[in-house]
């Protein structure tokens, strides 16, 4: 049960964190624009894969459940 309340609280700051980001637009620079994603645009197609945007948002969700799991 405690670790219930834990997670409910970070949640809360989380969403806290978010709300005040999106109430004073604040631009956070959004991952999806970095040296190695793949941009390809021809004519009538264009084409977008995030190959270190996703590396990176992997690393990140691997510590966290890495640090919630300890």
């Amino acid at each position: 049960m405690n670790n219930l309340g834990i997670l409910l609280i970070i949640f809360g700051v989380i969403l806290t964190f978010f709300g005040i980001i999106v109430y004073f637009n604040i631009n956070f620079p959004i991952p999806g624009n970095l040296p190695g994603d793949i941009k390809i645009k021809g004519d009538n197609y264009s084409f977008y894969f995030p190959i270190t945007s996703s590396i990176i948002l992997s690393i990140v969700m691997s510590l966290i459940f890495y640090f919630f799991n300890r």
